[in-house]
């Protein structure tokens, strides 16, 4: 996954990945927590169960495992990926809040619609650009079993896709590959829908 650090969508020790090892019982191969995404060995990588715990290998795991594992329970996926890039982080709290109150639910879910492009095809199950996909973007929570709650429910219907407001894109698909693809197609999507705003906004001030 250096490539997507070296493309600045998991900037630091932002962002994070895991595979499925195993389904039953459930386990994840991950990078642990606090690693530069950029430079992680495979004899770095820890394998954690269904309880987000740490089964093998060094290090401890991602606050966001819970996230991961909700994931790959509610769709079936082989892989998730996290990435924090710019225009994820950006669109995602210009659509939902950026944080749910303390001790509260988190906010009802908005959606980022994207639409007409030929890109939109690089994701499963689409075969036209005249398509429009919504992106479910839920507000960020530090309580990642509430959060990741929250997100069960959005997951069947969203597009191989869910933003975090403020946070970023986790992707997901059938397997590393699949996954890799469909992040790669959805932050073309989001940079993409980014500038098309950027471009009517400065459009508009000159009209």
């Amino acid at each position: 996954m250096a490539d997507l650090h070296r493309r600045g969508w998991c900037d630091g020790t932002g962002g994070n990945f895991s595979c499925v090892q195993q389904r039953r019982p459930l386990q994840l191969l991950m990078a642990p927590s606090g690693v530069d995404k950029g430079s992680v060995s495979p004899e770095e990588l820890i394998l954690v169960n269904a309880d987000a715990t740490v089964i093998s290998g060094r290090g401890k795991a991602s606050a966001e495992t819970q996230l991961h594992l909700t994931i790959v329970e509610a769709t079936g996926a082989g892989a998730v990926l996290h990435s924090h890039s710019q225009a994820g982080t950006l669109l995602s709290r210009h659509v939902a809040p950026r944080t749910s109150p303390p001790e509260s639910p988190p906010a009802a879910s908005e959606v980022l619609e994207l639409e007409g492009l030929e890109m939109l095809k690089g994701l499963e199950g689409v075969t036209t650009h005249t398509t429009r996909v919504r992106i479910p973007v839920l507000a960020n929570d530090q309580d990642l079993a509430r959060l990741s709650r929250a997100a069960r429910p959005l997951l069947a219907s969203a597009p191989h896709g869910l933003l975090i407001a403020g946070h970023g894109l986790y992707a997901w698909g059938r397997d590393l590959a699949v996954a890799r693809r469909h992040i790669e197609i959805l932050e073309f999507l989001l940079e993409q829908h980014w500038r098309q705003l950027l471009l009517e906004a400065v459009t508009g001030q000159r009209s």
